[in-house]
């Protein structure tokens, strides 16, 4: 019988799970949008509104509302982690500052993993919801917020480009524990309630057999 999980460690698995889920739905969207770039319908833009399983307008609805969820759930992770956080930080700075480190290899390319993805996940965050509340679908010169649409819209794709492919790397170093964590959570461990008959009241039991 494995060993059951502790609630932090089904807790964690939960949000990475949701966060997962929303990060796949936001990048399969994202990457939509980057092989079939706004235009404008017929003339010289043959790929105006292709439709890969779904249409443009439903792979904007996709790609907006899942990564809101991603925003929501990463600043989830990242207040339950804030101590983690915080803690490894000033670790690695003062490393850093002192120039010795007691990092592994492993251990500083995880580093830099998690920053990058912190980065880039980041300003994807900002220009993204730079795009929820602009609406003018205008690609002027003129500066709405710091930068103007266009600016806006290369920050956002290759930010984002880069944030996937950081997350890659990090699902892949972390793949041992994520598959034994996985497996551990829907094992098929159950627990049995057998009843004790008794003359004043029954009283149960728990008994945990694994099938």
């Amino acid at each position: 019988m494995g060993k059951e999980l502790s609630k932090q460690t089904r807790q964690n698995w939960q949000i990475n799970a949701f966060l997962f889920l929303s990060a796949i739905m936001a990048s399969l969207s994202g990457v939509y949008f980057l092989y079939f770039p706004e235009g404008f319908m017929g003339g010289r833009n043959p790929l105006y509104n292709v439709t890969v399983i779904f249409n443009r307008t439903t792979w904007d609805v996709i790609h907006t509302w899942s990564g809101v969820g991603m925003i929501a759930i990463a600043i989830l992770h990242i207040i339950i982690h804030w101590k983690w956080i915080t803690s490894m930080s000033k670790k690695v700075w003062h490393e850093l500052l002192a120039g010795t480190s007691k990092l592994s290899k492993f251990g500083k390319i995880n580093v830099a993993i998690n920053f990058m993805i912190g980065l880039t996940g980041l300003l994807t965050a900002i220009s993204g919801v730079y795009f929820l509340f602009d609406t003018s679908n205008s690609h002027s010169a003129q500066t709405l917020f710091l930068f103007n649409r266009t600016t806006w819209d290369m920050i956002h794709t290759w930010a984002g480009v880069l944030m996937i492919i950081a997350f890659i790397l990090h699902f892949a170093i972390h793949w041992k524990w994520v598959t034994k964590v996985t497996r551990r959570y829907f094992s098929n461990e159950k627990r049995v309630v057998k009843p004790i008959i008794s003359r004043e009241q029954p009283v149960f039991v728990q008994t945990e057999t694994q099938q």
